[in-house]
């Protein structure tokens, strides 16, 4: 019986406490140090009356009812969608912008500026901090601020005449976002979204913080307080915030360096992967899977490493352990409420321990690496359940973040206006039942079930549905699910079955027919706010997804949707003349794709997801166009952001001066990191094209992380799993024969049966002058036995002999040793 228990609680170190503001220390003149940049920062203790910003410690319940989240802890909601009812009061500088988070600002009272020069130049030509203000569109902490604050006519005002106030959308412009965030962070030791700093004229923060209210509270000062005190600090003690400031952006300059010694090599893959695993191991949650107890975030580059780790480990106990924790973990959360088990796919987290209470938000980037990550358990373990969650994944993609030109939308909201009416948004609207809902719409009784059970008490039973609702007060902070159901798998199909009588078989074509039904009721329903912003980056997940989860499945349907997504990118996030990636586009009045100009460049991250996304999309359908883009697009990210000197790449463009540090992103979170990508995809891409420059280059990169790598490796386990791939090289696995010939699908079906996280798949179709054949010359020798499509399975300059037989490649890839022809 899947009992999923109430079980809740709260990451305290992960919480931010807002109003949280902080102060550069301004009569300090001791440069702070990088190991305890937050001691050397006073909370407004220059500020006329200082107010206590902290209250007494608040229990986890309380901590999440009130307060934004430092990052991914955060909560998220819309702000306002449509044309007003009557004409706006005032219009400002971003109704002009494409962004669905700045246009949702476009009526504020206050000036707002976008990012860029217009801005700054009026800041230095008056002599005026800037107010800069950070978050994005499915953000509740944002719009809350937003509603009380940024619409006040009375603050406005102050802001107008004493600040230049710039708005940032942080999934636009990440660069933007990593500098401050990185200075709220450090000297305040958490963060979030909203996020508030003010900077001097030239860009450099003096205090920084997240969600204000609007008046004082207790004692909290509200936003407006605040702003009077930086106004009379910034007349009264300008030197002092301006000097302090720079000291700690010098401070952050040097902590935040990430680079390699000279001569330094990778640090040894084996004891890495222990490491790591011995790491995730100790925060495993051992009943409902995950890591940690609560909020419990779905993590999956945490299980591609465990999944990878038991690859090189199979017959050892750990290899083992490695599994079973990520399969369980995949499960379990698909049985969860964090599933959408009737419009399908995942939501952000899950606010308890049983994945039962989700923050209801569903990104884009979330179902990419989710569908990556079930198509992979269903590889290794050879269950159904897995690949039909994969498929579900990518038919809520399909249906409700595609653009009709190919593109993926951002986000989906977790707010909406509940069906039974009233204009005030809650929490998980869209998605929550009440019992009388369900029995109403499945009121037909089941004919052969015992008692007389309708369908809908067959759907409660199993779905975990109560009278007066199945969400704790505990998980429901804000009264917002009071009476509503999260629908959450409480029993097996055979366990419902036996309870009323009726076959497996039955149980499951009920319950289909329920979920069809309820998914029609769902569309009557307001929907929640689409962010339809297509990002490049998270365009490249889900490039990847798509394709990887269609050539596991040989879903034709699949391939040509990841082709489809290839042809967009192309099209409209690639800039052919200048040799750049654009960041972001998006969705016209009259659904046509637009840009704004000028276009924002792109980021090392929409290079390397991009890059990995074709390198993924060329493995799935074996159409060269795509490996000779990556090759171009790889060359374009080690112009823009490598650094020589260091290893590694840079996140955004160094030669970019509005940009005040120049990070490496050191931590696989929500997303990978950038660099973690571009590790493996460098190796593949050597394999390729021969380029022997990128097998050194991935290895420099992986010295930059040494220290990362050797101390808290869990804080970048999918660069562990490049630093796995140099060790244990890659396969070179060549099929020849004509793509669409049934042997050579044979071999091709054998090889993505297999998860074989090492190695690299090619097609040569007798073409000498192709591609690979004149990057790889050694290619040329290898050809069709007796005809017939035939593998060449290639490691360390030593090839196998040839096969033709689909279940000797399988016996082949699996035993993982190349036999001893000599290449």
């Amino acid at each position: 019986m899947l009992r999923l228990a109430w079980r809740r609680s709260a990451s305290i170190n992960s919480i931010v406490e807002p109003p949280l503001l902080v102060t550069a220390a301004f009569r300090d003149t001791t440069p702070p140090h990088k190991s305890n940049l937050g001691a050397r920062i006073r909370l407004f203790q220059q500020f006329p009356h200082p107010p206590s910003l902290r209250s007494p410690p608040l229990s986890p319940t309380q901590q999440l009812s009130h307060y934004p989240r430092s990052s991914p802890f955060m909560s998220m909601a819309s702000g306002g969608e449509g044309p007003p009812s009557t004409p706006p009061r005032h219009t400002n500088r971003l109704s002009k912008e494409r962004s669905p988070y700045l246009l949702q600002h476009a009526h504020n009272p206050v000036d707002w500026y976008p990012w860029g020069h217009d801005a700054f130049n009026k800041a230095r030509s008056e002599d005026k901090p800037i107010f800069l203000s950070v978050g994005y569109s499915t953000c509740h902490w944002c719009h809350v601020m937003e509603r009380e604050s940024f619409e006040d006519e009375d603050i406005g005002k102050i802001l107008n005449e004493n600040f230049v106030c710039i708005k940032v959308d942080r999934e636009e412009r990440p660069d933007v976002d990593k500098v401050y965030m990185t200075f709220v962070q450090a000297t305040s030791g958490g963060g979030g979204w909203p996020m508030s700093v003010w900077l001097t004229p030239d860009l450099r923060p003096f205090i920084g913080g997240t969600y204000f209210p609007p008046r004082d509270h207790g004692r909290r000062p509200g936003f407006k307080t605040v702003l009077f005190r930086i106004i009379e600090q910034w007349q009264n003690n300008r030197s002092n915030l301006e000097s302090s400031g720079d000291r700690i952006l010098e401070a952050l300059k040097k902590g935040t360096t990430v680079a390699a010694h000279p001569g330094e090599s990778p640090p040894l893959a084996p004891d890495v992967a222990c490491r790591c695993f011995q790491q995730l191991v100790r925060s495993y949650e051992e009943e409902y899977g995950g890591f940690r107890d609560a909020p419990k975030f779905p993590t999956p580059v945490n299980l591609m490493f465990l999944m990878s780790y038991w690859s090189v480990n199979r017959s050892t106990s750990e290899g083992v352990e490695a599994l079973q924790m990520a399969i369980h973990t995949l499960r379990m959360m698909a049985l969860g409420g964090i599933h959408d088990h009737i419009a399908q796919g995942f939501h952000r987290y899950s606010t308890d321990s049983s994945w039962h209470v989700p923050h209801f938000e569903k990104m884009l980037y979330d179902q990419a690496q989710l569908a990556v990550a079930y198509i992979t358990a269903f590889q290794v373990s050879g269950e159904q359940f897995f690949a039909d969650v994969a498929k579900d994944i990518l038919l809520y993609v399909s249906r409700d973040l595609s653009d009709q030109s190919g593109g993926f939308y951002s986000a989906e909201d977790a707010d909406s206006i509940p069906s039974s009416g009233g204009s005030e948004k809650r929490e998980g609207a869209f998605c929550v039942w009440t019992a009388s809902e369900v029995r109403q719409l499945l009121a037909d009784v089941v004919e052969g079930a015992s008692g007389s059970a309708t369908l809908g008490d067959i759907f409660m039973h199993h779905y975990g549905v109560k009278e007066l609702g199945n969400v704790a007060p505990e998980q429901d902070p804000h009264e917002e699910l009071q009476g509503q159901n999260v629908l959450i798998v409480r029993y097996s199909a055979e366990l419902t079955a036996a309870r009323f009588g009726i076959t497996v078989e039955m149980v499951n074509e009920l319950l289909a027919s329920a979920r069809a039904k309820m998914a029609e009721v769902r569309k009557t329903r307001p929907r929640p706010h689409l962010d339809t912003k297509m990002l490049a980056s998270w365009n490249g997940l889900m490039l990847s997804a798509y394709a990887r989860v269609g050539a596991v499945l040989g879903d034709k349907a699949l391939l040509e949707r990841a082709e489809l997504a290839g042809h967009f990118l192309k099209e409209h996030l690639w800039d052919a003349g200048m040799q750049t990636i654009l960041r972001s586009c998006y969705r016209g009045d009259q659904m046509e794709v637009q840009q704004i100009s000028p276009p924002i460049s792109g980021f090392l991250d929409d290079y390397a997801f991009v890059i990995c996304g074709l390198l993924d999309l060329y493995e799935a359908t074996l159409q060269t166009e795509w490996l000779q883009w990556a090759e171009e697009l790889q060359l374009r990210q080690d112009a823009l952001f490598w650094d020589a000197p260091g290893g590694g790449y840079f996140c955004s463009d160094p030669s970019d001066g509005t940009v005040l540090l120049q990070l490496k992103e050191d931590q696989d979170g929500a997303e990978p990191s950038a660099n973690s990508v571009s590790a493996s995809s460098l190796l593949r891409l050597s394999q390729y094209t021969g380029r022997q420059g990128w097998l050194q280059r991935s290895q420099q990169l992986l010295a930059a992380f040494s220290d990362r790598l050797t101390n808290v490796p869990i804080a970048l386990p999918e660069m562990v799993r490049a630093l796995m791939a140099q060790h244990y090289t890659l396969k070179q696995i060549v099929i020849c024969g004509q793509r669409d010939s049934p042997d050579t699908k044979s071999l091709l079906d054998a090889v993505n049966s297999l998860f074989l996280p090492h190695k690299v798949l090619m097609l040569l179709d007798g073409n000498a002058d192709g591609f690979l054949c004149q990057r790889l010359p050694a290619l040329s020798s290898m050809t069709q036995l007796g005809g017939v499509a035939t593998a060449y399975v290639c490691q360390d300059f030593t090839c196998s002999l040839p096969v033709t037989d689909p279940q000797e490649l399988r016996r082949l890839l699996l035993d993982g040793h190349v036999g001893t022809q000599a290449e």
